[in-house]
């Protein structure tokens, strides 16, 4: 029997994603990291992701990212742990996402009911995520819950994003696509991020990012053209109806009215958040 989720629970995990997300392209979270002498870009990005996880090496971060260039990770970790905490970084990475929400989304939003009412439903949905086979869900599950809504929100929108995403890499494994090969079909759908950021932000060539669209053509998932072909969009669609299998729990547990109104609520927010500039439009598309 299917679940209500697997046509649902993706629509609400992208409603509610963006408002973790929007730190990755904000300056704040990076200004308070590199306060702790990290260096802006990489380093800061790897850290305060990896910070839940404990002080942990490259093989640690490599596996759990998927698809990050080795090599890049090992250039800023496990060196970032010799500059800062772990623990210095956790504190660092929340009051970032503090001053990003509170910019995005104005002082009446942080304080309203509906804030108050779309943390609890969040974080009522956490409730039936599994640590199993899920690294960076289960390490941010550890993190104490914080007591400002807007904060709690974004605590709740964390656990959902990685508990999704855990189950996601399992998907793609099972898809046989490595981790850049994987991105190469994100970024052919066009809707993701543009292939200059991939290969900047995950450490990749021009030369190792030509290579993998080769692969992928060679499998009959895109094109000459670079475009998806049937069986690439088919392929795609497989692992992310798997994602959806596994990310049931949290929408089941919530039920279907409750995860509607999730939606409708962190709709809203993340609807806010982009016209504010929080995803800039530079970053995103085929190419």
């Amino acid at each position: 029997m299917t679940s209500f989720a697997a046509s649902t629970g993706r629509h609400c995990h992208h409603a509610v994603s963006p408002l973790h997300a929007s730190v990755y392209f904000a300056p704040e979270p990076e200004d308070e990291l590199a306060a702790l002498g990290l260096e802006r870009g990489a380093m800061a990005y790897l850290a305060s992701r990896a910070a839940p996880l404990g002080a942990v090496g490259t093989g640690t971060v490599t596996a759990t990212f998927y698809n990050f260039n080795r090599d890049h990770v090992q250039r800023y970790i496990p060196g970032a742990w010799t500059v800062t905490t772990r623990d210095a970084v956790l504190t660092a990475r929340l009051r970032g996402a503090d001053r990003t929400l509170r910019r995005l989304l104005g002082k009446e939003a942080l304080v309203s009911l509906e804030m108050a009412e779309a943390a609890k439903l969040a974080l009522h949905a956490t409730e039936a995520c599994r640590r199993e086979a899920r690294p960076l869900y289960a390490a941010n599950a550890d993190l104490p819950v914080p007591e400002e809504p807007h904060l709690a929100l974004w605590h709740a929108a964390t656990l959902l994003r990685e508990h999704r995403g855990d189950g996601h890499l399992a998907a793609l494994v099972i898809a046989g696509l490595s981790g850049i090969e994987a991105l190469v079909l994100h970024n052919a759908t066009g809707t993701a991020p543009t292939s200059a950021l991939f290969m900047r932000t995950r450490g990749w060539s021009a030369q190792q990012w030509g290579a993998a669209r080769e692969q992928v053509r060679e499998r009959g998932l895109l094109d000459e053209a670079g475009n998806l072909t049937q069986a690439g969009a088919a392929l795609r669609g497989e692992a992310e109806v798997l994602t959806d299998r596994l990310d049931a729990a949290p929408y089941d547990h919530l039920g279907p009215a409750a995860t509607a109104r999730l939606t409708e609520l962190a709709g809203g927010f993340s609807r806010t958040i982009r016209a504010a500039g929080a995803f800039p439009a530079v970053h995103f598309g085929k190419g």
